[in-house]
């Protein structure tokens, strides 16, 4: 099985939305139009859906019960976190599987996003088994160990813990081309990526990890860009760089405080940025997925410049 390269497949969402203008200006407008929306939500949120949404953020553990009864009460706010997931996914791989399909910026509300959150429930109850049953079985290992060597207690554990998350990251990266084979074959191909990705979990963490230091490096710069910009305008209009803070901060429970210049502008930079983080995080498992399957789609695989 040929490889692919790790550095092109993490630079993928860079290059595709450099080469692709509209549609990364409309991956911006709809992540823009998200963000309103979900001020909206936030707003008019009954208040049992709040105090299940505080419940799962909160410190204290749930029990089973209480667990299954707030994600019944937030399911509404998760649907729609996931279908947004799974558009702005889509968007991506269709744009490089399916490059001449240009409509609405290649974003999609119809069977291949299903698909796909149907794909991502599959894949949280397996990942919570797999925490479940990794974590029991490398804990009755510790106890055993402990028994028979009470001096080895602490290494032990520290060696299983660190154990448990290797085999978690190993198995997680194995699976990832899953989203990208049920795209690009229009069906749930769930365990296709562990054949495909066989020898090569090392350029795909590479791949990946990679594009998050790429996006986290290019977030921090845009943000010290226009905490700059913000600074200097803010010393113009006569006030103090202890305000910028304030200025793009919005009141929860006030929802004209959105709709003041700073808010705006600070939601339109997150906008971009999280249009651009869609872009590269889902772009390398598309771009390994082409040089591993070596299926050739209706349409050519290579990023092109935009249509038109």
């Amino acid at each position: 099985m040929s490889g692919f390269s790790a550095t092109e497949a993490a630079l993928e969402g860079f290059r595709v939305t450099r080469e692709n203008p509209k549609a990364f200006g409309v991956w911006v407008i709809v992540s823009f139009a998200i963000s309103v929306l979900g001020v909206v939500i936030d707003g008019f949120m009954p208040g049992s859906i709040k105090a299940g949404l505080d419940a799962i953020n909160a410190e204290e553990v749930l029990t089973p019960q209480q667990f299954v009864d707030t994600l019944i009460l937030i399911a509404p706010i998760l649907v729609l976190g996931l279908a947004v997931l799974s558009v702005m996914a889509a968007a991506v791989y269709r744009l490089i599987f399916r490059h001449d399909d240009t409509r609405f910026g290649y974003l999609r509300l119809g069977a291949d996003e299903l698909r796909l959150m149907g794909l991502t429930v599959i894949f949280m109850g397996i990942a919570i088994g797999l925490v479940v049953s990794v974590g029991m079985a490398v804990g009755v290992l510790v106890v055993l160990i402990s028994t028979v060597v009470p001096a080895a207690a602490t290494f032990a554990s520290l060696v299983g813990t660190v154990f448990s998350f290797g085999v978690i990251i190993y198995v997680l990266v194995r699976l990832s081309l899953a989203p990208v084979a049920t795209f690009a074959e229009r069906r749930l191909a769930i365990f296709e990526s562990w054949t495909l990705t066989r020898g090569q979990f090392w350029p795909l963490f590479s791949a990946y990890f990679l594009a998050v230091i790429c996006i986290i490096a290019v977030g921090v710069l845009l943000m010290t860009v226009f905490a700059g910009v913000a600074g200097a305008v803010a010393l113009m209009m006569g006030r103090q760089l202890s305000d910028v803070k304030a200025i793009f901060a919005a009141d929860g429970a006030n929802l004209r405080s959105h709709l003041s210049i700073g808010v705006i502008a600070y939601a339109i930079v997150n906008s971009v940025l999280s249009a651009l983080y869609n872009a590269v995080i889902a772009a390398p498992g598309a771009v390994a997925y082409r040089d591993l399957h070596g299926w050739p789609p209706a349409q050519p695989l290579s990023v092109q410049p935009e249509a038109g």
